[in-house]
Parts: C-alpha cells; structure tokens; sequence
C-alpha cells in the first residue's frame, strides 16, 4: 500500500511538470502573420482596470493602440507610463470627451492641445493618432488635428462593448474584423478584458495578427518597433535594421511581449524585410534561452542565433531570467 502511494504520487507530480511544459508555448504565437488588425481602446487609462487590460494583452503576446483621454491621463499618470512600458501605443482621445462637431475650432484645439501635453509630459513624446469621440468628425476638425500633426483614426468593426455587450458577443465582433481593419473596444470593461486572449487565438486561426496602426493610412499594419501611435517606446532590445551598406542586406524583427512567469519569460519576434533571415539576440547576464517554437535557435547562452524553420517570419522563445528580466537586443540581417 505504501509504495503504491508512492507510485501515484510520483505520477501526480510528472503530470504537473508534463502541465507546466506545455503551457510555455501560447497558441497564438504560432500564427503565421498574413494580416493584421488593431486591437484599440478608448476613455482610459482607467485606474481601475488599465492594469488588468494590460496584463491580459502580454498574457496573450499583443500589443494594442489606446486612445487615452486627457482628463483620465490627468487623474492616472501611472496607468500611462503602465502603457508605455507594455509596449503598447498611444493615441489622443480629447481631453473630455466631448461632440466634437459642436465645438469651435477654437474649442476643438483646447481639447486636443491639452491631451497633447499631458501625454508629451508624462511619456516625452506627443501622439500621432486621434480619434474623436463618437467617431464624429467634420472638416474644421480634420485641419485641427492636422495643426498638431494627427491622423484620424476610426474602426472598421465596433464591438459595442459600451452598450453592454458580453465577452462573448465583443468576440463574436471581432471575428469579422479583416487585414487592416481596426476593432473598437474600451478600457473599463471587464468583459472587454476577458475576450482578449480569445479574440488574439481567433486572430492567429486566421493567420492575422495584432498590429500597429499607420499614419499614413490609419489601418492596422505590422509592427515595425516604432511609434506611429504616440509616445511608446520600442521596448529594450526592440527592432534593429542594419546600416546601410550591411553586405548581408536588411531586415527588421520586432520583440513583442508573451507569458510570463516569476523565472522566465516569452518574447514573440517578428521578421520583416526579408524570407531568408538570421536573427541574434544578446542575452543578458545569465539568462539562458529554456524553449523556442517556429525557428531554429542556435545556443542558449551569450548571444544566440535564430533562422527560418519553414514557418514563417514569426517565432518564440523562452528566456530563463535568472533575476535579469531585461529584454536581449536583437538584429536582424538577410540570410
């Protein structure tokens, strides 16, 4: 009896482990990205909940665009600097959430110019986005937000999460989202926060991904590491393209965040510029590379070196932190 109690217990554990193993891997990173859409959230950073919406965004290696209101960056700076350290980009929401269309030009630069700074002071760089409240915008505004060097944005697929919308109702909205499209949601939502990882897994089914927005054209596109929403800084290790004259040619990968654990980490990479690539990453201080998926890695210590396996220009990687939770620097060069 005593040793058949031993067995068991020995297999509980082995299972446990076995759990644990294959958890390392998110579903979502192994999509290959032949699309992109933008997840954005309106009306924050509400202290209540930023965090929350922010933890369930790494957990499920996205990044997203929020268009913060500039009484709500006011009342919570930190849940600012929360964003900007996420990864994650910024855009101008108007200070209080007005109708826009019923303002003086005047009015309309007030509320634009005062979101402008709050978020310049606390981030050290103005956004480049703006989306007007409602969604309701005219010609006067436009010239406005051209005066402080602002594309508008809208969406394509509205979630309606402001109405009362069910997790399961602000995923089923999502799902019609398509390349470039841009889904609206809202932070203060705890259902909106409790669709993400489903709507990021019903992305990646459909080879899309979470992608940034262009100022150029204010549809979602691949990250490329910079800041075309506002004042996120490229997180530490972020994108590297080569100079010119590099006799490997250029690429760019992106770092984006995934799970995390209180002894390591994931990190999704995204390779563009180039099919046949060599990516490196320069561990810090004792950190070790523990798994990877979608790529073939060679070392784990020191810097190592990553190439296509067949699966595209997105991989993973866990890193072993070994109390160094610093993100590697990467490069990229054509292979």
């Amino acid at each position: 009896m005593r040793l058949r109690s031993i067995v068991a217990a020995v297999a509980t554990a082995a299972a446990a482990t076995l759990t644990v193993a294959v958890a390392v891997t998110p579903s979502a990173s192994a999509a290959a990205c032949n699309g992109y859409v933008a997840l954005t959230y309106d009306d924050g950073p509400k202290a209540g909940t930023v965090d929350q919406l922010l933890n369930a965004l790494r957990s499920a290696g996205a990044r997203a665009t929020f268009f913060n209101q500039g009484n709500q960056v006011q009342q919570n700076p930190n849940g600012v600097r929360a964003q900007q350290n996420a990864g994650m980009w910024i855009g101008n929401h108007s200070w209080s959430h007005p109708h826009m269309t019923n303002l003086s030009q005047q009015q309309m630069a007030s509320e634009i110019s005062q979101t402008q700074n709050a978020i310049q002071q606390i981030t050290g760089t103005a956004p480049r986005l703006f989306r007007p409240p409602y969604g309701e915008s005219n010609a006067t505004l436009r010239s406005v937000q051209s005066q402080y060097g602002l594309t508008e944005v809208m969406w394509s697929v509205d979630s309606r999460d402001w109405n009362g919308a069910s997790t399961a109702q602000i995923v089923q909205a999502a799902s019609q989202a398509q390349d470039g499209g841009v889904i609206l949601m809202h932070d203060g939502y705890q259902s909106t926060i409790q669709a993400v990882p489903q709507i990021v897994s019903n992305l990646a089914n459909r080879n899309l991904c979470p992608g940034m927005i262009s100022p150029s054209t204010g549809r979602a596109v691949a990250p490329d590491g910079g800041n075309p929403g506002g004042p996120t800084t490229p997180p530490p290790g972020g994108p590297t393209t080569p100079p010119p004259g590099n006799p490997g040619g250029s690429c760019t990968a992106t770092l984006s965040a995934g799970q995390s654990w209180n002894d390591r980490f994931n990190l999704n990479v995204a390779v563009s510029g180039a099919s046949n690539w060599v990516v490196s990453l320069a561990l810090n201080g004792s950190q070790s590379v523990q798994n990877s998926w979608n790529a073939s890695v060679t070392g784990t210590s020191g810097t190592v070196t990553v190439r296509p396996n067949g699966n595209g220009n997105n991989f993973g990687i866990t890193i072993m932190s070994n109390g160094n939770t610093t993100w590697p620097a990467v490069s990229c060069r054509a292979g």
